[in-house]
């Protein structure tokens, strides 16, 4: 089925009446407006680091200019969608809003307590249609069925949406979703600059997550896991997948023990400074961007390293011409951290005058040595794991997630001497986090509570503060982002924009992913580049799923999203009235009424108001073309609203 030009072009004429028009070009086409092509190049303080490149921002002032810039976005882009979607729609609920709870947890009450202190009104909470759709998208990456929405609005019962949140967690889109979190996270991909893992050891990678996270294996084993796997196949043991992620080539292997020891840093602990001072001591390099770091010294990144001097990562070739090959990750090496190398992608490692040319394994962060006997990646993984900012790290991620701004910004940029809400830093050093006390509660939460993934993730979307409103009445000020007094817009991940068009749209697609079989939506992918195969990858990918390397998963929106909503053939072709699961060919013989709400709900998750509906049914009664085209049209019209495009 093809959607004529001519006809769309008509269409445009009765869109304007469902606030289409402006609702769906208005935010796309401000966002890119203001982005200019001729950024200024940013001023980094330590230029000549090995990650200045593409992701340089992260390494300005901290990520403090790359995390405003980010901040203001996603205020920008919810003050302009709230704006077109006006007052919230009647939402026909049986049980009215969120109730006021009796016992807050340390979320409210941190959260509002500031909140009040500084004169701040929070939003109104959100309706129950409006939270339906927005937790079920933030816990599983889909919008709920039209089922799920009718009944879940008829449900009366005060606990609906705690009970909704448990049945989510245990679904195994939830398991989907944060596979391709941690995916994102751990940089699994098939290659990138520096690693090959092919599609088999990108694979393992993803079994072992999903494995994880169906077992909801607490998150402190999870890491162990990663950083001591030991084994001789990567296509068949997933964990060993993580530590080949650090490889380096084109200089000596303390390149990649380097690596390996500023990811761990990075992705367990947000600490990316590492990465710098294992070029350079802190000092004169960090003074600006690190309390903790400009004290830091590049002999102490070494000991860091040390850790898995003793790891040896080997290509095991399984083809001609030695390709392709799998990965051997053995603790069969007997040197500690050699210096005086003086190739490679750092420079010279060079020993003090007077001491030893290796440097033994010390903890970065308090300067823990591995027990007598105790293999040294077990200890560096003991000691990661039981370091408090472990679960810090690990809450700001997690937290980050939901309300788009982590309680440290950027999450790979944590300062160690200024996150203690009790023992401040010295003047003119700030605490951190935008909420240092809530920051340390809930890390502690996550501690005593066995380091469960799921139980932080329950905690954070049951609290009052997760739910309310991102409509706000009155003038918002951008100071109050940092207070989470509302919720903040953001434009639906790529994946999550396929899935909803192929649930809505009841029109299933199939990808072959080799190894992993078949999936049916794109959040079952195991990577971004290149899939699916044979799929809509430009699709996908104008919605900046980035590339696990050198480019980061973005919300930001573009014009080229808004013409592919109203044009790719991926989109057009979920109108189509065959099969007869499809949504247009199971609905057309409806009333217009009933067709206008059925096709409201499947694709907005919510009724339409009286307005909307009077509008739809004239585009039914009196739009061009077929009832077939003019149903389509309708439907198209809904895929290009505000409501489906951003979770609000």
């Amino acid at each position: 089925m093809t959607v004529s030009r001519v006809w769309r072009r008509k269409v445009w004429k009765w869109m304007a009446t469902l606030g289409v028009a402006a609702g769906s070009l208005l935010p796309f086409r401000q966002v890119w407006a203001d982005e200019p092509d001729d950024k200024p190049p940013y001023a980094v303080e330590h230029a000549e680091c090995v990650l200045f490149g593409p992701r340089r921002a992260r390494f300005q002032q901290g990520g403090a200019a790359e995390a405003a810039r980010r901040q203001a976005a996603f205020t920008q882009m919810t003050n302009e969608v709230t704006q077109v979607l006006g007052p919230a729609a009647p939402s026909r609920s049986r049980s009215g809003a969120l109730r006021p709870s009796t016992s807050p947890g340390p979320i409210d009450e941190i959260l509002f307590a500031g909140m009040r202190a500084n004169g701040i009104t929070p939003a109104d909470p959100a309706t129950d249609q409006e939270f339906l759709r927005r937790v079920t998208l933030d816990l599983t990456g889909r919008i709920p069925t039209a089922g799920e929405t009718s009944a879940f609005l008829a449900d009366a019962s005060p606990g609906k949406r705690t009970a909704l949140v448990d049945r989510l967690l245990d679904s195994p889109q939830w398991v989907d979703k944060w596979v391709m979190f941690f995916g994102d996270l751990y940089a699994n991909s098939a290659r990138n600059t520096q690693v090959v893992r092919y599609a088999e050891g990108r694979d393992a990678f993803y079994r072992y997550l999903k494995g994880s996270l169906q077992q909801n294996k607490p998150y402190d084993q999870m890491a162990r896991e990663l950083i001591s796997a030991t084994g001789t196949n990567s296509y068949q043991q997933g964990e060993l997948d993580f530590l080949v992620g650090g490889f380096t080539s084109g200089g000596p292997v303390q390149d990649t023990y380097d690596t390996q020891a500023a990811q761990i840093s990075e992705m367990f602990l947000g600490v990316a400074h590492v990465n710098c001072i294992l070029c350079h001591n802190g000092a004169r390099h960090l003074d600006s961007l690190s309390l903790w770091g400009k004290q830091a010294t590049r002999q102490q990144a070494w000991g860091m390293a040390s850790f898995v001097s003793r790891t040896q990562l080997q290509r095991r070739p399984v083809g001609a011409n030695n390709q392709p090959y799998y990965w051997s990750v053995l603790d069969t090496g007997i040197r500690d951290y050699t210096l005086n190398t003086t190739t490679g992608n750092r420079p010279a490692r060079q020993a003090p005058s007077g001491q030893p040319n290796t440097v033994a394994p010390a903890y970065l962060f308090g300067g823990g040595r591995p027990n007598p006997g105790e293999p040294y990646r077990q200890a560096l993984a003991r000691l990661v794991t039981g370091d408090f900012q472990f679960a810090r790290a690990a809450v700001n991620h997690i937290w980050r997630q939901f309300f788009l701004i982590g309680m440290v910004e950027p999450p790979d940029q944590f300062d160690p001497l200024r996150l203690d809400p009790n023992g401040p830093p010295p003047e003119p050093w700030t605490l951190q986090p935008s909420s240092p006390q809530l920051l340390d509660r809930l890390a502690r939460d996550f501690v005593a509570g066995r380091y469960d993934l799921k139980a932080l993730i329950r905690q954070i979307v049951n609290s009052q503060v997760y739910q309310l409103s991102s409509r706000y009445n009155g003038n918002w000020n951008a100071s109050w982002d940092k207070f989470y007094a509302r919720k903040l817009v953001r434009r639906l991940d790529a994946e999550e924009m396929h899935d909803a068009l192929v649930q809505s749209g009841g029109i299933p697609v199939s990808y072959n992913i080799g190894g992993l079989g078949t999936v049916e939506w794109a959040m079952q992918l195991p990577e971004p580049v290149n899939m699916p195969p044979r799929g809509p990858i430009g699709f996908l990918d104008s919605f900046l799923r980035g590339d696990r390397d050198e480019e980061d998963r973005s919300n930001e929106t573009s014009v080229v999203q808004a013409l592919n909503l109203m044009n790719d053939p991926f989109v057009l072709a979920r109108l189509a009235p065959t099969p007869s699961t499809s949504l247009i060919g199971r609905t057309l013989n409806l009333p217009d009424d009933q067709l206008t709400q059925a096709l409201f709900l499947n694709a907005l998750s919510r009724y339409p108001t009286e307005a909307e509906s009077a509008a739809g049914m004239n585009q039914l009664r009196n739009g061009a073309g077929s009832r077939t085209q003019r149903a389509q049209g309708l439907l198209w019209s809904l895929y290009n609203k505000v409501d489906f495009i951003f979770n609000y």
